[in-house]
């Protein structure tokens, strides 16, 4: 018989203790994906010795311009974003304002 009363049932039980945890959020998975996208990013950086480039101007025609660059545009939208956010957001009580 299987008690719905979560008092009388064990704590694991009724958090899903019991059961497997999904394979992306097991610690030992989540490690081997980050070092596999560290491993990829430092290969792709890598390979930019042995790829000609066409550079336009001079500055891209540097080493693992497109690493850093990438890096630098990625974090300036973040900053970006939280800075929008503080000019667009409203009060918690928007909504219970009549």
């Amino acid at each position: 018989m299987i008690e719905d009363d979560p008092e009388k049932v064990g704590r694991s039980d009724v958090m899903g203790g019991d059961k497997e945890k999904h394979w992306l959020v097991r610690p030992e998975t989540v490690r081997w994906l980050w070092r596999g996208g560290l491993v990829m990013l430092a290969s792709l950086v890598l390979a930019d010795l042995f790829v000609h480039a066409h550079p336009y101007f001079k500055i891209d025609g540097t080493f693992g311009f497109y690493s850093w660059y990438g890096l630098l545009v990625c974090a300036a939208m973040v900053i970006f974003a939280k800075a929008l956010g503080i000019f667009l957001k409203r009060k918690d009580t928007y909504y219970d304002d009549e």
